[in-house]
């Protein structure tokens, strides 16, 4: 045989061990609930885009049932600028005032959604966009912030209080990804609509839809007991061993990691954040012995630092 065919065969025969090393995965797997946050790098990119339309769409030809759940922040941000709205935070919150959430509203569900719906119907009608308001399907009462022990109002910015998750079930019986986009109505004033964190949003209805797992996408690779020594990146973590890391960690994770926390308490399984930087991240946490990435559950017997079979 030349060398050309030699690294075909090569090349075939590596094809092959992945597929073989996936397939306890999809039937584990097949007929679950994987709800995904949408954010960071992934979301900007055009290969990360198209990357993770190609992931969802696998773990749907596989028999998985994934809910897409995205924010917005780098596309809110560029609109603002464009149309000369000053964004300013308090209490690290951004304040949103009417104006601010109509371009908040239009971004997500005009922009963001209508992108990633594309994607994941260009080789059919697989995926439906639904705003956290359409349907009742968020509801949300308006947060304060706390600046120096006097509360603030922020605006148009909420914590979901109650999913109806009828819409997105019967999205799920008919054959169709639920993309959803994190407005809410507002429980005290039911015209209003309130901006809620997406990483918050995702682990409520990951709860509510009886997710197997819920996996938040973001721009680094898990969570380190030790930054920047690549050394302490966490594979697995028991949520009573967060519960004591979290005060120490930095602005960036703490909302991540305390949606992985919440979500687990409530009774889902598995919440793993991954590094959405990197293409395909999703099926190599969901389809290979390894995995990559942070997952926390009540499964674990102790924290590690070494990846292993932990699915």
């Amino acid at each position: 045989m030349n060398d050309t065919i030699l690294e075909r065969l090569a090349g075939a025969q590596h094809k092959a061990r992945i597929l073989i090393e996936a397939l306890p995965w999809i039937h584990q797997f097949a007929g679950r609930r994987v709800v995904v946050k949408y954010g960071g790098n992934a979301m900007i990119n055009d290969d990360l885009k198209r990357a993770f339309a190609q992931d969802i769409l696998f773990m749907r030809s596989v028999g998985i049932h994934p809910i897409v759940v995205h924010g917005g922040g780098p596309q809110i941000n560029a609109m603002l600028e464009r149309v000369g709205i000053t964004s300013y935070f308090r209490g690290g919150l951004r304040v949103t005032d009417k104006e601010t959430m109509d371009i908040v509203r239009m971004v997500l569900t005009g922009q963001v959604q209508r992108e990633l719906v594309s994607l994941l119907n260009v080789g059919g009608p697989h995926a439906i966009g639904i705003s956290g308001e359409d349907a009742g399907l968020l509801s949300a009462r308006r947060r304060r912030a706390n600046l120096d022990g006097e509360v603030i109002d922020i605006g148009h910015v909420g914590d979901v209080v109650s999913v109806n998750i009828e819409a997105l079930n019967q999205m799920l019986a008919s054959g169709y990804i639920p993309v959803v986009s994190t407005v809410a109505t507002d429980i005290e004033r039911p015209l209003d609509v309130l901006n809620v964190n997406a990483d918050t949003a995702a682990g409520a209805i990951a709860d509510a839809a009886g997710a197997d797992k819920l996996i938040m996408l973001t721009d680094v690779e898990g969570l380190y007991l030790d930054w920047p020594e690549k050394s302490s990146l966490v594979s697995e973590i028991h949520p009573d061993d967060l519960r004591e890391l979290l005060p120490r960690l930095d602005a960036g994770m703490r909302p991540k990691m305390e949606a992985a926390l919440d979500v687990v308490d409530r009774g889902v399984p598995k919440a793993h954040i991954i590094d959405g930087r990197m293409a395909h991240s999703m099926l190599l946490e969901i389809f290979t012995d390894a995995g990559i990435g942070t997952q926390v559950t009540a499964d674990a017997h102790r924290m590690t630092t070494t990846h292993q079979e932990r699915k």
